[in-house]
């Protein structure tokens, strides 16, 4: 089974996705503005029956409220976390860490992964579609709002690193320009992303997408799942002995003031 994704832009660089079964229904990942989202609702003909936030912020679940008055009965999930802490409106169910999830006959898992906030969560399904938020962006990861280096080093190279390189990530930004700079910054003789950075110039300049990424290219070209390459450790400040997230941590910290 299968379903199919369409991409929502929002405001400057947000992205809702849309996931859509073959019976006309429909679910969205996060929730920054309700009229663009309604807009391909009632074009496609789609009734929406599921949000799937996976974190708190504003332009995640900002919607949340129009769309559940648009749609009566719609289930909200998010991670147990924003559950106990009442940070989702209209939350009508909350996962833990590695539970089951299932949606438009696609399995999953729903895992946390927290760092950029501390109850932001993925949602992992079978199909090779991965919806990772604000954690990971392509060539870039989230900045650290509430969890700690550590966490996100976790999240990034414990949680989404071991998924099949196949597997496409959909973060809720096009931040892939001026994350692709910064990670030349500090990665500059990295061929791949160099090529790759050449690739973004030419379809940002025609106004295209950059996501989906793959886990593979994040591979090739995100500093922050390459903390254990000496040219990152060189470019952090730190020496071989460093711990990997304390890697991640002096880049992040690096990249804010960017």
């Amino acid at each position: 089974m299968a379903f199919d994704v369409l991409r929502v832009p929002v405001w400057r660089d947000n992205y809702a996705w849309v996931l859509v079964d073959g019976a006309g229904q429909a679910a969205v990942v996060d929730s920054p503005e309700a009229a663009p989202i309604l807009a391909l609702l009632t074009e496609r003909g789609l009734r929406l029956t599921h949000i799937l936030n996976t974190h708190h912020h504003p332009d995640h679940v900002g919607a949340n409220a129009a769309l559940a008055a648009a749609f009566p009965g719609l289930q909200i999930w998010a991670g147990r976390y924003d559950a106990d802490h009442d940070r989702i409106p209209g939350l009508t169910r909350a996962f833990d860490d590695g539970e089951a999830v299932q949606w438009g006959g696609v399995s999953g898992v729903v895992r946390a992964v927290p760092g950029h906030t501390l109850g932001h969560i993925a949602w992992l399904f079978d199909n090779g579609a991965a919806f990772v938020g604000d954690t990971l962006f392509v060539a870039g990861c989230g900045r650290l709002f509430e969890g700690t280096a550590e966490q996100l080093d976790e999240a990034l190279n414990g949680v989404i690193a071991g998924l099949d390189d196949a597997t496409k990530l959909y973060c809720a930004h096009e931040y892939t320009e001026s994350n692709l700079r910064f990670a030349q910054s500090v990665d500059p003789d990295n061929a791949e992303l160099l090529a790759y950075a050449a690739e973004v110039a030419r379809l940002r300049a025609r106004g295209e997408p950059t996501v989906p990424s793959t886990l593979a290219l994040e591979r090739a070209i995100n500093p922050f799942l390459r903390c254990d390459t000496p040219a990152l450790r060189r470019s952090a400040g730190l020496d071989d002995g460093a711990a990997r997230h304390e890697v991640l941590g002096a880049l992040r910290a690096r990249k804010d003031r960017f």
